[in-house]
């Protein structure tokens, strides 16, 4: 008998029956004795039922992902489907606007040149090995574009076609100089040509040249358009502003360092002005000695 009572049998039952004299004293204060059976079964098969749901949502989810395949394929390409909806739309969205900006910009020119035929471009390439920023358009031939039709944006001039074929033209801009645009200053009336050298061109600069070396009073801030004599390029375009005053190496005549309206080395959209009021057709064929002047 002393051994059972120092057994591990024992005290376990004298645990059960502590926890059975447990719940009997909780029924009797909250005078429910039926709840104490309920609550010992609760106790016990909690933790079972707990097991049970975990097993049975693992099993629905599994059998879910064969009984329903066929319904999250469709699923899913319905949802690819809309997503490649969605970026053609932005796309779409997109083209529209760029289309639209270059609308207002082409009003906003016509405000001021109403004679000016334009065509809109989009810029397809530049060539990085070109210091001078020429740079490919995706406008020719089919677009109504001819060689040394000029070229610009809604801030100013950019250069001129150099080269044209069907759909494609290419830009040679005044940066370079292998163009020479007459042009002068607003203030001073002083007379030049927009053109072009290495070093100016690295800065992103151009050139107003030949200008009188005593009679010139051009200063900085001044702004530079184009003149229009030839028939090349319209009168009135605005080129840049003056950044500086130099003398030539030669010493026979002064120059002014212009910084160009347009952002000719990073614009991404341009205008071709395929004609305007006293445009001559006649020098732009021949390729004179003033190549690209006027």
């Amino acid at each position: 008998m002393r051994d059972f009572l120092h057994s591990k049998r024992f005290k376990v039952l004298i645990a059960v029956f502590a926890v059975l004299v447990g719940f009997m004293l909780y029924a009797a204060s909250t005078q429910g004795s039926s709840t104490v059976s309920n609550n010992l079964l609760g106790v016990i098969t909690t933790p079972f039922q707990k097991l049970s749901s975990s097993i049975s949502g693992a099993a629905t989810g599994f059998f879910d992902k064969f009984v329903n395949a066929d319904a999250y394929f469709n699923e899913n390409k319905k949802l690819r489907e809309d997503i490649t909806k969605l970026r053609k739309e932005l796309v779409d969205y997109d083209k529209i606007k760029d289309e639209n900006d270059q609308l207002k910009e082409i009003a906003g020119i016509k405000e001021i040149h109403d004679d000016f035929v334009l065509e809109s471009a989009s810029v397809s390439g530049r060539d990085p090995n070109d210091r001078y920023g020429s740079f490919m358009i995706d406008k020719g031939k089919l677009h109504g574009i001819s060689a040394r039709d000029p070229v610009m944006t809604s801030d100013g001039l950019v250069g001129y076609i150099e080269e044209v074929g069907a759909t494609f033209s290419r830009v040679t801009t005044i940066l370079s100089p292998e163009i020479n645009v007459g042009s002068y200053e607003v203030r001073s009336k002083d007379t030049g040509v927009i053109t072009g050298d290495i070093s100016l061109a690295e800065k992103g600069l151009c050139k107003l040249a030949y200008l009188p070396t005593r009679e010139s009073s051009i200063t900085k801030g001044g702004m530079v358009v184009t003149s229009g004599l030839s028939g090349i390029f319209p009168r009135g375009i605005i080129v840049g502003i003056v950044q500086e005053v130099k003398p030539e190496t030669h010493g026979i005549s002064i120059y002014a360092t212009i910084s160009p309206a347009a952002r000719i080395t990073d614009t991404k959209n341009v205008f071709v002005i395929k004609n305007f009021l006293g445009k001559n057709s006649d020098d732009q064929k021949s390729g004179s000695s003033s190549k690209g002047s006027e």
